[in-house]
């Protein structure tokens, strides 16, 4: 988990979540959009979230996607992480099988979990309507980075959100999409200026489309997502190129 969508830019307009539930493995997950929104379903008594917060593998949603006819930009389990250590390697195949055959859509993933990524990549088939990024909330995490310029995916990107922290000497080589953004809801954590147009700037220097999703805090609406007075909406040139979309 890490970016919920780019709901900020307009891009994504389906999310698909064949899997629910996760586990906290890093700074960025203390205040999970995720766990709460499932919870808060799970209390309304919504069948999919019974379970509420706990991996749950949600095998009648795995087809959802075939059902879609126009073409979409897909967000891949915004409500867990297809790379959880919990969810079997055969149902990840599944999740790809899936992918490769609709292959009208575009398939934007993220994850925290870049050594399990790392570890079955060799054995996906990546097919040219997969996206993959990673999750890098702080310094300590950049080693996600050197996981993901292994994966063999047709474009890797990162999510620098909720970004806790300066990210200095970031390696940018082999990723073809940054974005930003603060952490949102009740007690989320503050969001500095310099940490934000410190990655700004190196992507920048080394080309790579910066996007800003927003400042966060307790209520995002509210603070807005305008950097030096400007939006920032930068996307990657494959994205342009993706013929078979009519998203923009």
């Amino acid at each position: 988990m890490g970016a919920r969508k780019t709901d900020g830019v307009g891009r994504i307009d389906a999310t698909w979540n064949p899997i629910t539930g996760c586990t906290k493995v890093s700074p960025g997950c203390k205040h999970c959009y995720a766990e709460t929104l499932a919870l808060r379903l799970q209390g309304i008594g919504a069948p999919k979230y019974k379970n509420g917060f706990a991996l749950t593998l949600q095998s009648e949603h795995l087809d959802l996607p075939r059902t879609w006819k126009r073409p979409r930009f897909v967000f891949v389990n915004s409500m867990s992480d297809v790379f959880h250590e919990g969810v079997p390697e055969e149902y990840v195949h599944a999740i790809f099988r899936v992918m490769r055959e609709t292959p009208r859509h575009l398939y934007m993933m993220l994850t925290k979990r870049s050594e399990r990524l790392l570890e079955l990549a060799p054995r996906l088939d990546w097919a040219e309507n997969v996206w993959m990024g990673v999750t890098v909330e702080n310094a300590d995490y950049t080693f996600r980075i050197d996981h993901l310029r292994e994966v063999p995916a047709r474009l890797r990107f990162l999510s620098l959100e909720p970004l806790l922290g300066p990210l200095p000497g970031l390696n940018l080589s082999g990723i073809e999409w940054v974005l930003v953004g603060g952490e949102s809801g009740r007690g989320a954590r503050p969001l500095r200026a310099e940490w934000v147009t410190l990655a700004r700037d190196q992507c920048a220097a080394a080309g790579v489309p910066f996007t800003f999703h927003h400042w966060g805090g307790e209520n995002s609406r509210l603070t807005g997502r305008t950097l030096e007075g400007r939006i920032y909406d930068e996307v990657p040139a494959r994205y342009h190129r993706t013929a078979q979309l009519s998203l923009f």
